[in-house]
This record gives C-alpha cells, structure tokens and sequence, in this order.
C-alpha cells in the first residue's frame, strides 16, 4: 500500500511532476544561470522552470547560490541528495528510449477505439 506517508510515495510524488526529473538532469553537469537551464531544457518558461526550481530546493535536492556583482546572478546545483535522484531517472529514461515506440502504438491503438484513457 502507498500510505500518503510512504517513502516510495514521497519518491513518485517528487517524480511525477514532468518538470522535476528534466530540471535535475539538466543540472547533472554542474550548476547553471536560469537562462541557461531554459537553453537547455526547452519548452519550460520562466515561471514554471522558477517554481520547480524552488520545489527542488525545498525538498533538498537543488542549491540556490547568490553571487554578488553588477549585477548580481543566481545559480542553481544539485546537492548531494540530488545526484543520487541522477542514476533512477537515467534508468527511466533508458526505459523510455526502450518502450517509448510501444507505449505511443498503445495510445494511438486506443484513440483509434475512442478510447481516450481518462
């Protein structure tokens, strides 16, 4: 059973929003500027690549950085706790690389029956 204080649950949750797994792969090579994560990740806008990134930080795996100049920048790495999410959303990925071709027959084998799956 997945209780709401399960531990493998608190895994899924972190993991079922899209933009958490893309956000720490992003940032397995070291720590990047915003607009530089936006660069590489495409697709996410300012506000939803800023509330995932203050998501991350809340539940520990990224670091928010301040550094002073003219004018001042942020950026964001992963902390130890989040390099360890690194090698189960590779596995993911390598799944989805894997199984990608036949989850996308089922959908359309579906939407051709009229079933929409909700």
């Amino acid at each position: 059973m997945f209780l709401a204080d399960c531990r493998a649950r608190l895994a899924f949750d972190l993991l079922a929003n899209t933009w958490n797994a893309v956000v720490v792969w992003a940032l397995r090579d070291g720590p990047s500027r915003p607009g530089r994560l936006r660069e590489r990740i495409g697709g996410i806008s300012p506000k939803v690549l800023t509330e995932t990134l203050r998501r991350l930080e809340f539940n520990g795996l990224v670091r928010r950085s301040v550094y002073p100049g003219s004018p001042p920048h942020v950026e964001y790495g992963l902390t130890a706790l989040g390099r360890t999410l690194l090698e189960p959303i590779e596995a993911f990925g390598g799944w989805a690389f894997e199984h990608g071709d036949e989850v996308m027959a089922a959908q359309e084998r579906a939407e051709s029956a009229g079933d929409t799956g909700s």
